[in-house]
């Protein structure tokens, strides 16, 4: 014990800024690494999204559309963004790292600004996103989920600082890059009052008029200057696509087993009765937890539901909700094994879906049934653990309500 506690102890005399390069360094080595396993293994390092992303930068560059790139499915600033990876093919990869890094400090940051979390739990927060190895993988893979990821967490820190205009211009720059965001519009918007009920949504302030506003002139200027260049094509590929993609290969999704048999229909009735369990969950998400106290949990929530009951689920979403974790993992209070169960059960329940749907993708055995009970395993563990920590969360609420009585009293 006395030597864990050495270790401890050594832990917080490490500063966020020695963090900060360490995790740089590790993701550089990975990157390094990532070149020689695409020239020597069968299975290639790097994601196929990144020779995606570098095809629709070269048509870009040459005066075309990214849409000229099938499967590219994304805003045209990344198109823009990875034009430099067209004279060294790891450019692309070292400006996702940034991002990646850039999110650590802003996790650090957040939890700094709130006051109630000490330095050592903002660095020990941080580093759970910064030194993990899921989260490190994915940026040097050539995955472009860390620049998303940045965006959502300095709209929340802008947000957390109260300028509402800055805030709105990068969330409608989140949003226009990734619609998911758009999740979260309520839950930014309800708190900027002090009414309670359903008629306060109706309440005009400044606060919530240069949020609204911001945001939507953002997302406006953006969307037309798209549409301008690449027309209705830009529409289809960056957002109606996603709304009615079916997945049929592989996916985690609960839904996956049922759009594997209805590939070949155009129902959209399935995807309106897919959207509904989401749509519901997240106003009612808004509804408990829309106080200027709890955006950070209630975002959270939100975006583990929304990936959990997507009907397409890929492990790049995880990133959307690894980042938001450790910005509620300390006010949770939560006990070392607590925590080490919760990653095991998360962890266990996905790799075991890995076995199958590698059988399927490179051996082309038909694991399409197994692929689907393995999805439903990790939907359980997702849901468990999601409420396991409102459960948590709640408690300590309780609690602390329960101090403020007593303290009345006295």
């Amino acid at each position: 014990m006395s030597a864990w506690m050495s270790l401890v102890e050594w832990g917080k005399t490490i500063g966020m800024s020695t963090h900060l390069a360490v995790a740089t360094f590790l993701r550089l080595v990975l990157v390094a690494y990532g070149q020689h396993q695409d020239a020597t293994m069968e299975v290639a390092y790097t994601d196929v999204d990144y020779r995606v992303f570098t095809d629709a930068a070269r048509h870009v560059w040459e005066g075309g559309s990214p849409y000229d790139r099938h499967t590219y499915r994304y805003s045209p600033l990344l198109a823009y963004l990875m034009v430099p990876n067209l004279w060294s093919h790891s450019v692309g990869k070292l400006v996702f790292v940034l991002f990646d890094i850039f999110s650590g400090h802003l996790i650090y940051c957040i939890l700094r600004a709130e006051g109630s979390t000490s330095e050592w739990s903002s660095r020990l927060a941080a580093c759970a996103w910064l030194h993990n190895p899921i989260v490190m993988g994915m940026s040097t893979r050539g995955s472009a989920e860390s620049v998303i990821v940045a965006l959502v967490l300095l709209t929340l820190h802008l947000y957390q600082q109260k300028v509402f205009i800055l805030t709105g211009i990068v969330y409608g720059l989140a949003i226009h890059l990734k619609i998911y965001p758009l999740i979260f519009c309520l839950t930014l918007y309800t708190p900027l009052t002090l009414r309670s009920g359903l008629k306060s949504l109706f309440e005009v302030n400044q606060a919530r008029l240069r949020l609204v506003l911001s945001t939507l002139l953002t997302l406006a200027l953006l969307t037309m200057a798209c549409y301008q260049a690449y027309g209705w094509e830009f529409i289809q590929e960056t957002y109606l696509h996603h709304i009615t993609r079916k997945d049929s290969r592989h996916n985690f999704s609960v839904y996956f087993y049922l759009l594997y048999l209805t590939v070949a229909e155009d129902d959209i009735g399935l995807n309106i009765i897919t959207f509904l369990p989401q749509v519901v969950l997240l106003l009612m998400l808004t509804y408990k937890f829309s106080n200027i106290y709890e955006v950070n949990f209630c975002v959270f929530c939100q975006t583990l539901v929304f990936v959990t009951f997507n009907k397409v689920v890929t492990a790049q979403y995880f990133l959307w909700y690894l980042s938001l974790l450790p910005l509620v993992l300390p006010s949770l209070l939560l006990t070392t094994r607590s925590i080490v169960l919760g990653a095991l059960l998360w962890g266990f329940a996905q790799a075991s879906w890995l076995l199958p749907a590698y059988l399927l993708e490179f051996k082309g055995n038909n694991t399409f049934l197994f692929i689907w009970l393995e999805g439903l395993a990790f939907f359980c563990a997702n849901v468990g653990i999601l409420a396991r920590l409102i459960r948590r969360h709640r408690e300590i609420l309780s609690s602390i309500e329960e101090k403020c009585d007593l303290h009345k009293i006295d």
